[in-house]
């Protein structure tokens, strides 16, 4: 009797460890299984980022040169856009900014600026449907440094009156309205009521935008208009423009303010660009140049070739 029980208690004892055995083997082949995510299970990303660079330089000088012309010509245009959208479920922010600068110098007129601007737009939007946001926009634009108008005195000879300066003026644009987005590359944005402020924080300087003697902001009740559009042809041409009309109910709205920016790249390498950019404003408040004059449209032409840098987009 003892002897069954002793046998029994063997064979119990082995069908225990042959079970253990068992399920450590099986564990191991679980935990050396490789972890293979499913394709449906995936997050969109809700911030997309990136940006461009874009340096273009010209140098140029003489010695002896019979055919004439100055003794030393430099130029330098720099210009930095940078963009940050945000998109998730109906919400959508969308943020842009643009800054550009540059200056000419010759040995016969000095230095002079070229281009300067900063430009950030900020909007934000509520889906209605699949193409039409309900949205508020944000833009603030002016400028870097001190700005000059040219002519010749009397006697034939260069002057300089001072015309703008830094952060002055400034435009600044608050905005309700609805924004028509159908495609990725174009955006329509609309609104009926929108409040403008135009600010000179010098005074002697406010009379040239249409703020009144003695005052530094000039507010503007009005409709706003503010269309982009993105194109990229084929691997090397892009072309991006974007057009801001103001109209002011409360004087004058069939004086319709413009500010259109077009802006053309060619890539030529990875870090260098062949660009092309024309802008044009007009305003009916800002005072001509040439005093003779009245209101005029405002044109700004820059091309060039020069080192390009594209931000990587995340």
């Amino acid at each position: 009797m003892k002897k069954n029980i002793f046998i029994g208690l063997i064979l119990f004892m082995q069908y225990n460890i042959n079970a253990q055995d068992i399920v450590v083997k099986e564990l191991k082949i679980e935990a050396e299984k490789t972890i293979v995510k499913d394709p449906k299970d995936t997050i969109q990303l809700v911030w997309k980022k990136g940006g461009l660079f874009n340096l273009t330089v010209n140098q140029g000088s003489q010695s002896n040169w019979s055919a004439g012309g100055d003794k030393f010509s430099f130029s330098l245009n720099a210009y930095l856009n940078l963009f940050a959208f945000y998109k998730k479920e109906k919400q959508s922010w969308d943020n842009a900014l643009d800054l550009s600068y540059g200056i000419v110098q010759t040995t016969s007129l000095g230095r002079r600026k070229s281009s300067d601007r900063i430009d950030l737009t900020s909007k934000y939007g509520y889906a209605l449907n699949k193409t039409i946001n309900l949205a508020t926009l944000f833009n603030f634009r002016s400028q870097f440094a001190n700005g000059f108008a040219y002519a010749k005195n009397t006697v034939g000879v260069d002057s300089a009156s001072l015309t703008s300066k830094s952060l002055c003026p400034a435009y600044i644009v608050l905005s309700l309205g609805l924004d028509f987005k159908p495609t990725n590359n174009f955006s329509l944005f609309l609104s009926p009521i929108t409040g403008r402020w135009v600010v000179v924080s010098d005074k002697t300087l406010g009379v040239l935008y249409g703020v009144l003697p003695g005052k530094t902001v000039k507010n503007e009740l009005g409709a706003f208009l503010s269309a982009n559009y993105t194109k990229k042809i084929g691997t090397t041409f892009t072309y991006k423009t974007k057009l801001d009309l103001f109209s002011n109910h409360k004087r004058e709205p069939q004086n319709i303010d413009v500010f259109w920016t077009n802006a053309f790249t060619a890539k030529i390498t990875k870090y260098i660009n062949c660009s092309f950019n024309v802008d044009m404003i007009y305003d009916n408040d800002t005072k001509n140049i040439s005093p003779n004059k009245g209101p005029a449209p405002q044109w700004l032409q820059l091309m060039g070739i020069g080192f390009a840098y594209n931000f990587n987009k995340k």
